[in-house]
């Protein structure tokens, strides 16, 4: 039984350093995006910051803040997930209301230009938030379960296996000091019968 147990907890131990190591992958991968998404998405906001700023200084700031009323809630993040190698992992996916085919919603004749720049970079900018969103969160999940893998792996290697097999080798020195009494034992045995039979033959009368 105990046999058994190890060859399962060795099974088991193959089976999470397997999927630690492919966790490690898909960590490492998701964790190089991030640098370049933030930069990408910091350089959109400081873009549409600039604009924001030239069509205030076009248009003033009273016209520019009556102008954000007729502009709907446009924006809407949609949070679905993924499996990966047994982790369940985010996707989020940001959904942009298109504006009206005929016009935006603001007449673009007595608007400014870096106004449309502006909104454009910050839409931009919001779909590169919600991206590095759900390479964050992923990083974060598989960091979780790397490490809780690790203790397995750590557990197994260290602790369960090691102990299994020291209690084999119990077993299997009591049983082999148990066989050699045993066979001393049993040749004792013999030695006292076959004695006790030499006695018998000797007090035996001897047949004319």
């Amino acid at each position: 039984m105990l046999r058994r147990r190890v060859k399962l907890a060795r099974r088991g131990h193959d089976l999470l350093v397997e999927k630690r190591d492919a966790l490690l992958l898909h960590f490492f991968d998701a964790l190089r995006d991030i640098a370049p998404l933030r930069g990408k998405m910091v350089k959109r906001l400081e873009e549409a910051f600039k604009s924001f700023l030239s069509a205030q200084l076009a248009l003033g700031s009273g016209r520019l803040h009556g102008l954000s009323y007729g502009v709907p809630d446009r924006f809407d993040v949609v949070e679905r997930s993924r499996n990966i190698i047994g982790v369940t992992l985010p996707f989020f996916e940001l959904k942009v209301k298109e504006r009206p085919q005929e016009r935006w919603w603001y007449d673009i004749p007595e608007t400014s230009a870096s106004l449309d720049d502006a909104l454009k970079a910050m839409e931009e900018a919001l779909g590169l938030m919600v991206q590095l969103a759900e390479i964050e969160t992923a990083v974060k999940r598989l960091a979780e379960v790397i490490t809780m893998t690790k203790r397995r792996v750590n557990a197994l290697e260290n602790i369960i296996i090691p102990k299994f097999e020291n209690t084999i080798r119990f077993i299997q020195m009591h049983l082999e000091e148990r066989a050699r009494e045993d066979f001393f034992r049993l040749k004792r045995i013999k030695r006292i019968h076959a004695a006790e039979e030499a006695e018998r033959a000797a007090a035996a009368p001897t047949a004319f």
